[in-house]
């Protein structure tokens, strides 16, 4: 085994123990604060696929996070008023129905942005997906059918069969199942010849299209992936918090996922685990003691910036790129 397969179960079994021992001890409170690290650490996966293995700096992934947040929210409201959503369509709280519908929202929304966004490369490319994701973020606060500015409530968690979602623990177990699932996803695509494509056409385009693979095909399926993955933990995110607000479309969001890829690693299998690991800590910890507790992040992540460029992951296991 590896000394990045090592760290990768060491990280995969501590974030199914802590809980599981906070839940024995009588403290939901950290078996919630687990099941942020799991919601964040999918989303952040979703994202590695466009960024770590394509090298597509996305400042607009948060609109896939809050549709997928949002789907969520829309399809329980309209299932606990008893309304249809459209064209006699029912609302939902089957949490598989949601995550299905999450997918292809993400997904449909992200064909039309890739295509667009994909035409254009470096700064540029950020800034389009930025200004698409400011542009759905503006349209749900505009949007008071469902909250506008003040959001949406969920009244009651989704339901999963057999899975009492209400209680902590449960429900944990469920994030982190579909976090591991994410995982197996990201190390599939990766060792795929899809992958290595994809990862092809962030080194050399040019060679790759000489062997006559298009590296815009390529980038835009990653980017449709991407999405999709996102979407379903911006669902569980709505689920955790019970609510569903703009602010899971605002950019801030984008950024915190990026942060959450660097702090861990790049590309890593597990990176996004262990940036959302040390973000949600450092939150909890730090912002007891003081409001700005962001300045102390910025910190260790200028230090991983410059002498720890494989993240907190390649900082383990060295440069060893697989896991």
């Amino acid at each position: 085994m590896t000394r990045e397969a090592a760290t990768n179960t060491t990280l995969a079994l501590l974030l199914l123990a802590a809980p599981l021992a906070a839940s024995a001890m009588g403290e939901p409170f950290y078996v919630t604060l687990a099941t942020r690290i799991a919601v964040l650490a999918l989303a952040a996966v979703g994202l590695n696929i466009a960024l770590g293995l394509g090298g597509l700096v996305s400042f607009g992934h948060a609109a896939f996070f809050g549709l997928g947040g949002y789907a969520a929210g829309i399809l329980a409201t309209h299932a606990f008023n008893a309304e249809p959503l459209f064209l006699g369509i029912a609302g939902t709280t089957s949490m598989p129905a949601i995550w299905l519908v999450a997918m292809v929202v993400c997904g449909l929304v992200a064909l039309p942005i890739g295509a667009v966004s994909l035409r254009t490369s470096g700064v540029y490319f950020i800034m389009i997906t930025l200004a698409f994701a400011q542009m759905i973020y503006y349209f749900a606060i505009s949007w008071p059918a469902y909250g506008g500015e003040d959001g949406l409530s969920i009244y009651l968690r989704n339901s999963f069969p057999w899975v009492n979602t209400a209680a902590p623990l449960p429900f944990f177990l469920v994030c982190y199942g579909l976090l591991l699932l994410g995982l197996l996803v990201f190390r599939a695509l990766r060792d795929s010849r899809f992958g290595a494509a994809l990862q092809a056409a962030r080194q050399n385009e040019v060679r790759l299209a000489a062997v006559g693979i298009a590296p815009f095909d390529i980038r835009l399926t990653a980017f449709v992936i991407s999405a999709m993955m996102t979407g379903v933990a911006g669902a569980l995110f709505a689920d955790l918090n019970h609510f569903v607000s703009p602010s899971m479309l605002s950019w801030h969001m984008s950024g915190e996922l990026i942060v959450l890829i660097i702090l861990g690693g790049k590309g890593r299998l597990f990176g996004p685990v262990a940036g959302a690991m040390l973000y949600v800590l450092l939150e909890h910890v730090l912002g007891g003691i003081t409001e700005r507790w962001q300045f102390f992040l910025g910190l260790i992540l200028l230090g991983v910036v410059l002498f720890a460029r494989g993240g907190l992951i390649g900082l383990v296991a060295g440069r060893q790129s697989h896991g």
